[in-house]
C-alpha cells in the first residue's frame, strides 16, 4: 500500500485504514470533494430532505452542535445539561401544540424513532391493558408513513390501512369499520407526506374517544409548520391536543424547526402513555440499565442544537420563515395551475405540493421529473397516483422562480415527446408503480438494496441490477401482457366483493 504524503494533491485511498494517517487538510479537502454529485441544497434546488434557514443559521447550528460534540445523553445525571436542554425542548413544543399541564415526551434522533417509540409505547399498553389480546392492531390511513411499517415489522403489530377519499384524506367510515377488540392505537396524519393535506383529526378522535382507544397524530411535518401556517390566517383544521381524543403527537424539529439532523419529539397527554415506552433492565451484571429512547448513546449535539435553534430563531423568526415558505407554496401551485397537462393534487394545508399529470399517457410525469433531475433539480416521486411531490420550505425562495420555469419547459418536452417515458429513471419508476403484484416490487428493490450495500458498492448502476436480474428481464419482456391480465383479474375480483 503506498504511503501517505502531505502533497494535498495526491489522492487518499479511502477503503482502507491507513498505515499513517493523512494531513488533516487533505482529508477535509477529500471530503468536500465527495460532494460534487450530491443534491444542491445551498442553491435551493432540493425540495426535500434538507430544511434550510440560511448560511449564518447552519454556522450558528454548527457552534452549538459542536459545544456539546462528545457528550453523551445515555445518562442524563452525567450530563444534566442535555437533560435540560431536552426538558426545555419538549416543554416548549407541549406548549406550541396546545398540550395539558400533564403532557410529557422525549427528544429523539428523528421521526422515524419517534414513530417507533409511539407503536411500542401503545404495543405495551395493549399488552398490560388487554392481556388477552395476542396480536395488537394499528388502524392507521394508506397514506400513513412507512416508518409505521417498519414499526409493525420490528414490534410484530398487525396494521389495518383505511383508504382514503377523493380529498386524499382518509375515509372516516372506512376507518371506523377497521377498528375492533384487538386495536392498540389509530393513527392520522398532519400533514401525511404524500400530498400535503391533513386527516379529519377531530372525526377520527370522536371515534376513538368513544371506544378509549389511543390516537397519535403523525406531525412530522406539520408540527413545526402548521402551527406558524395558523398564526399567519391560513385555515388549518384543528388537529393538536386541543382535539379531545389525540393522545400522542410526533414532530420533528429538523425539518420546519430548522434544527440540526436529526431532532424530533414524541409527546404525550400524561405519564400515563409514556411510560410504556421505557426500557428497564435490572439484572445485567453491569448494573442497572434504564432507557426511554431506542439507542444507548445519545449524541449531545444535535439534543444542544435543537435547543438552541428554538431559543435563536424565536416565534417572530419562525412566523417569517413559514411566511417564506408560503410565499414559494403558492408561487408553485400559481406556476403549475398555469401549465397545460398537469394540476396540483388536493388542497395543500401547508407547504407541501404534488402535482401530477392530466393524462398520463399523454403526458407520464415520471418523464418530466428526469428532465427536471438533469437539469439538478431532486425531487421525490410517488405513487397510486404517479405525481411529483415538492417540499417548500425558506430554502427554495431563491430557487422557485427559476423551477417553475424549468418544470413547465419540461413538461412541454414531454407533452412532444411522450416516448421519453421509456428512457431514464423514468421507465422504471414506471414499471414499478404499475405491477400489481407488490412482491415484485419488493423483491426488485430488495436486489437494488443489496447492489447498494455490496462490499466496495459507492454508486451501483440500479437499473444495470433490475435489467440483469432474470425475474426482472420477464417481466420487462412480458409485462405490458402480464400486468393487464393480473390488472382485469383484480378488477373482477373486487367486483365480485363489491369493493
Amino acid at each position: 500500500m503506498p504511503e501517505p504524503r502531505d502533497d494535498a494533491r495526491s489522492p487518499i485511498i479511502s477503503d482502507v485504514i491507513p498505515a499513517h494517517g493523512y494531513d488533516k487538510q487533505q482529508v477535509l479537502a477529500q471530503m468536500e470533494s465527495f460532494r460534487h454529485r450530491d443534491a444542491d441544497w445551498h442553491k435551493g434546488r432540493t425540495w426535500s430532505l434538507v430544511y434550510s434557514a440560511g448560511d449564518e443559521h447552519s454556522a450558528f447550528l454548527k457552534q452549538a452542535h459542536n459545544l456539546f460534540f462528545s457528550e453523551n445523553g445515555l445518562n442524563p445525571m452525567a450530563f444534566k445539561s442535555l437533560k435540560r436542554f431536552e426538558t426545555d425542548t419538549v416543554a416548549a413544543l407541549v406548549k406550541l401544540l396546545h398540550g395539558p399541564e400533564t403532557a410529557v415526551g422525549t427528544l429523539n434522533s428523528g421521526g422515524t424513532e419517534s414513530i417507533l417509540l409511539a407503536m411500542h409505547t401503545y404495543r405495551e399498553r395493549s399488552r398490560r391493558t388487554k392481556p388477552w389480546v395476542r396480536t395488537p392492531e394499528v388502524v392507521l390511513p394508506t397514506t400513513a408513513h412507512p416508518a409505521f411499517d417498519k414499526a409493525a415489522h420490528y414490534f410484530g403489530i398487525r396494521l389495518r390501512k383505511a383508504p382514503i377519499g377523493p380529498d386524499f384524506r382518509v375515509d372516516v367510515a372506512a376507518l371506523r369499520r377497521l377498528i375492533n377488540r384487538n386495536t392498540a392505537a389509530v393513527v392520522v396524519s398532519a400533514p401525511h407526506y404524500c400530498q400535503g393535506v391533513v386527516d379529519p383529526v377531530e372525526e377520527v378522535a370522536a371515534i376513538t374517544r368513544a371506544k378509549s382507544i389511543p390516537l397519535h397524530v403523525d406531525a412530522c411535518v406539520g408540527g413545526l409548520m402548521l402551527p406558524w401556517v395558523e398564526r399567519l390566517g391560513w385555515p388549518v383544521p384543528l388537529w393538536d391536543f386541543r382535539v379531545d381524543g389525540v393522545t400522542s403527537i410526533s414532530a420533528d424539529l429538523h425539518k420546519y424547526g430548522y434544527a440540526a439532523k436529526g431532532a424530533s419529539v414524541v409527546l404525550y397527554r400524561s405519564m400515563d402513555y409514556l411510560k410504556d415506552q421505557f426500557f428497564v433492565a435490572t439484572d445485567w451484571p453491569g448494573g442497572v440499565y434504564a432507557s426511554a429512547n431506542i439507542p444507548g448513546t445519545r449524541p449531545g449535539g444535535p439534543i444542544a442544537a435543537a435547543w438552541a435553534t428554538l431559543m435563536a430563531i424565536g416565534e417572530d423568526g419562525y412566523l417569517e420563515l413559514t411566511r417564506q415558505a408560503l410565499d414559494v407554496r403558492e408561487k408553485l401551485i400559481a406556476g403549475v395551475r398555469a401549465t397545460p397537462g398537469v394540476h396540483v393534487m388536493g388542497e395543500p394545508v401547508g407547504t407541501l405540493v404534488t402535482f401530477g399529470s392530466d393524462d398520463e399517457k399523454a403526458l407520464p410525469i415520471f418523464a418530466v421529473a428526469d428532465l427536471l433531475a438533469e437539469k439538478g433539480w431532486h425531487l421525490d416521486r410517488h405513487q397510486n397516483p404517479n405525481c411529483i411531490h415538492a417540499t417548500c420550505s425558506a430554502g427554495n425562495v431563491q430557487s422557485v422562480d427559476e423551477f417553475v420555469e424549468d418544470m413547465q419547459w419540461a413538461v412541454s418536452e414531454v407533452r412532444a415527446n411522450p416516448a421519453l417515458a421509456e428512457q431514464g429513471d423514468a421507465a422504471m419508476y414506471g414499471m414499478m408503480a404499475k405491477v400489481p403484484a407488490r412482491g415484485l416490487v419488493k423483491y426488485t428493490v430488495r436486489r437494488v438494496m443489496e447492489a447498494m450495500y455490496a462490499p466496495g458498492a459507492v454508486e451501483p448502476d440500479l437499473q444495470g441490477v433490475t435489467s440483469s436480474d432474470p425475474v426482472l428481464r420477464k417481466l420487462d419482456e412480458y409485462g405490458s401482457l402480464v400486468l393487464g391480465a393480473v390488472g382485469k383479474a383484480r378488477e373482477r375480483v373486487e367486483k365480485a366483493l363489491g369493493r
